[in-house]
């Protein structure tokens, strides 16, 4: 069994290509990997479970199996399972963003630069850690600017005791924190959220820091505050612009001491914690206008993260939609739903006010109320929802758009005839060669005929 300094530096490339193969194994260990090259899936499986690998590089189309259908299958087997890269073709994006959305860490398209194969490695492989990435990972979108946030994480986290996140409502500030908290303090560490708005002024220092009994009228009993019941983990501080001048300067002190004291308390508590703030608030402005102290704005500005909103990355919408219609259909299996791919084109122009948040409530809405199994444009917009003639249409080529709907369709064939290829080409009123051409060409799996 490797130890932990090896399995920072080993690495999996599964490529059958001799040239690409050879090319690559010479650059990444002259990047510092080492290297197990293994140019079939048997081989894969063999590697895998002989040594840890930092991060698997994987081709898709591969002479034994597919690679996209060895990770899920190893996904569902290995508890944990190193973060996966795939090198795809142009004509395969739509799959590799399909294995992203099931758990793989990023993909980048042939012919790639390789000094961006291996940043994207490097970034990975420094996420690794001690093995705290496990399998089915999340991920936070495929547009550039979640992915770059999403490669930054491990990172920040392995040199940041502090973070700044900030974004409107509902972009996802909580899930980015507790991502950055497993790659922190690791999964099973306390993390504990806090919203510095819900809490009344007059509670929030008994609440943060805790208190001893007798400290004040109904303290019968001594009590933790949420810093102590984070120790050794991570606090988070959602709205913190919310938070009252007098409560931020005990903040401060709290946060450069790494020591508190309890209400009606003598004795001061070490603690260990890695924080999170949030907010939706111009801190910067706030400083200027004397409603949040400088001192704190420096003292948790260190790190600082834009969560930009959906418009700003409409990408990442029918990704979302995916994932949420998804969710729905493993949480109840009898009512399996698919979206209309000319719903999505509505979808992706619509401005999401509440963001990732109302995307999400519109979705489950939609799956709830549909009376079909494809949710059409009605499920989303029959009560009230516009999709704006004054938003701008996206900038997707119709071949894309044409592809999509034959992929919808092909899949829902293929549903209704258990995934027969001889039946479902017939219905089609096609070959069987020909749907096969099909189904390769959009990334689609048939199971053979018996």
């Amino acid at each position: 069994m490797a130890n932990p300094s090896e399995t920072r530096s080993r690495l999996c490339l599964i490529e059958d290509d001799e040239i690409i193969g050879e090319s690559l194994t010479d650059r990444f260990r002259l990047e510092g990997f080492d290297v197990d090259w293994c140019r079939t899936g048997i081989e894969a499986r063999a590697a895998l479970a002989t040594h840890r690998h930092a991060v698997v590089v994987s081709d898709i189309r591969l002479p034994d199996c597919n690679g996209g259908e060895l990770f899920l299958d190893l996904l569902a087997s290995v508890p944990m399972l190193p973060p996966f890269l795939f090198m795809t073709a142009f004509g395969s994006i739509d799959r590799a963003v399909e294995l992203i959305k099931a758990g793989a860490a990023d993909y980048i398209t042939k012919p790639f630069d390789p000094d961006a194969l291996v940043a994207k490695v490097r970034a990975l492989a420094e996420g690794y850690g001690a093995g705290q990435i496990l399998a089915g990972a999340e991920v936070l979108g495929v547009s550039p600017a979640m992915r770059r946030i999403a490669e930054s994480l491990p990172r920040l986290a392995r040199h940041a005791d502090s973070l700044l996140i900030t974004g409107e409502s509902g972009v996802g500030k909580e899930h980015v924190a507790r991502l950055f908290h497993r790659y922190a303090a690791g999964p099973q560490a306390p993390f504990v959220a806090v919203n510095c708005a819900a809490i009344p002024d007059t509670l929030l220092e008994a609440e943060l820091f805790g208190y001893e009994k007798g400290a004040f009228t109904g303290a019968t009993k001594a009590r933790r505050g949420y810093f102590e019941q984070a120790g050794g983990g991570t606090v988070f501080l959602d709205e913190i612009g919310d938070m009252p001048l007098s409560m931020q300067a005990k903040l401060l002190r709290v946060l450069q001491e790494h020591r508190l004291q309890r209400l009606g308390g003598e004795a001061p508590i070490a603690i260990e914690f890695h924080l999170v703030c949030a907010t939706h608030c111009d801190l910067r402005a706030m400083v200027d206008e004397g409603r949040f102290r400088d001192d704190l704005y420096y003292r948790i500005h260190v790190i600082h993260l834009r969560i930009p909103p959906l418009r700003e990355r409409r990408e990442d919408i029918p990704w979302f939609v995916h994932h949420f219609v998804d969710a729905f259909n493993r949480a109840h299996p009898e009512e399996k739903r698919r979206i209309d791919p000319r719903t999505e084109e509505a979808l992706t122009r619509y401005a999401w006010p509440g963001n990732v948040r109302e995307l999400k409530h519109a979705v489950e809405r939609a799956c709830i109320l549909s009376p079909g199994p494809l949710l059409g444009a009605d499920a989303f917009f029959g009560e009230g929802l516009d999709a704006g003639p004054d938003q701008p249409p996206p900038s997707r080529p119709l071949a894309d758009y044409l592809m999509d709907c034959e992929r919808d369709y092909l899949r829902m064939v293929l549903e209704q005839h258990g995934g027969h290829m001889t039946r479902s080409a017939e219905a089609l009123g096609i070959t069987r060669k020909t749907l096969w051409e099909k189904l390769r060409r959009l990334g689609l799996q048939a199971r053979e005929d018996l």
